[in-house]
């Protein structure tokens, strides 16, 4: 009898533990929510591919080239770039003394990030017809034509294992010190002619002179 009572109440504890079991794991097992999705950033240019938000570019052609980057950068825009649109490679040093005369990309609606370049000329110059600095000049294989480049356009050009002499063209024997000052008047070799290593002489005087 005592053996039939013992083996009862194994039986009846039995039954608790695995139901006590189930209802935990039950309570355990419920699925995580899922995790949504994250949202793109408001105002971000649809299909643009950045990520970046979008704003608007005015135009700054006329202004002042410090006014301009301080009215890009307003806007949201804050790559921003200058180079010398007449093609002789000056540095924006002081850009309250420059000034815009065309920018890349135009006015308009654009990613915040995209690249924001400006095409100026010092206050005093006028704007060329078309912006002879756009893109950087590619080493030649080649002797170019520099007359009328700048010095240092053309040493920007020539491979920079290059030999070159610049010498001033006037009789006065200046040194030839901020390159971008000065146009080239004489060079040798001539235009067209294989470069190959040959050492390159200029003569030059500064763009308000004549050759």
């Amino acid at each position: 009898m005592r053996i039939q009572t013992t083996a009862l109440l194994a039986a009846a504890a039995l039954v608790l533990t695995l139901t006590a079991c189930e209802g935990g794991g039950a309570a355990g097992s419920d699925k995580p929510s899922a995790v949504p999705s994250a949202e793109p950033p408001a105002g971000a240019t649809k299909g643009s591919g950045t990520g970046a938000e979008a704003g608007t570019l005015p135009d700054m052609t006329g202004k002042g080239l410090q006014s301009a980057q301080d009215r890009a950068q307003a806007a949201g825009f804050h790559d921003l770039h200058s180079h010398d649109a007449l093609g002789r490679s000056r540095v924006q040093a002081l850009d309250r003394n420059w000034k815009v005369c065309g920018q890349t990309p135009p006015a308009g609606e654009h990613p915040t990030d995209v690249r924001i370049d400006f095409a100026s000329v010092k206050l005093e110059e006028e704007c060329p017809g078309k912006d002879q600095g756009a893109s950087r000049p590619e080493t030649a294989d080649s002797m170019p034509d520099f007359t009328g480049k700048s010095v240092k356009v053309a040493r920007q050009t020539l491979d920079a294992s290059t030999s070159l002499t610049v010498t001033d063209a006037s009789p006065e024997g200046r040194m030839v010190l901020v390159e971008s000052n000065w146009q080239v008047c004489t060079q040798v070799p001539v235009a067209g002619a294989k470069l190959d290593g040959r050492p390159v002489a200029l003569t030059a005087v500064k763009f308000d002179e004549t050759c």
